[in-house]
């Protein structure tokens, strides 16, 4: 245990994020999504896993994971095939904790299935969670953190 860490982000979690860098995509995943064969591709290259429905990881990643301010899909969502505008109530409870995040309300964007896919295999890495709820995949992009001054 670590003072002012959450206790769900493990060494293997903590460290990838730390390695990531401006741009890089980290990507939740539920537990239908194909999490290991995706992670495989990813620049880490292996998949990483915190047991926990998305919005409780979302929270834990986003208490030390700053999302880039500079585009407007830094917070993405997987949108729900033939229906992309239905927002279900994962994506509202991950919404709710990227607003808490950031402070203010924040975009969660729709990203069609496939192409939610493709985003994945260029991420940084993937998490998979333990959210058993359909359309529990999340993508964030990370930010910057400023100089102090």
């Amino acid at each position: 245990m670590l003072k002012g860490i959450d206790p769900i982000l493990n060494a293997e979690v903590l460290g990838a994020l730390r390695a990531m860098g401006h741009g890089d995509d980290l990507i939740l995943a539920d537990t239908n999504f194909p999490s290991d064969s995706i992670a495989r591709q990813t620049r880490l290259g292996r998949l990483l896993r915190i047991d926990a429905p998305a919005a409780r990881v979302a929270r834990a990643v986003l208490s030390v994971y700053p999302l880039d301010t500079f585009v407007d899909d830094s917070a993405a969502r997987m949108e729900v095939v033939g229906d992309p505008t239905q927002v279900l109530p994962v994506a509202a409870e991950v919404q709710a904790e990227v607003n808490a995040a950031e402070g203010k309300p924040w975009p969660l964007i729709g990203v069609e299935r496939y192409a939610f896919y493709e985003r994945a295999r260029s991420a940084y890495a993937v998490i998979q969670t333990g959210e058993r709820r359909f359309y529990g995949c999340f993508a964030l992009r990370k930010g910057v953190i400023p100089p102090e001054e």
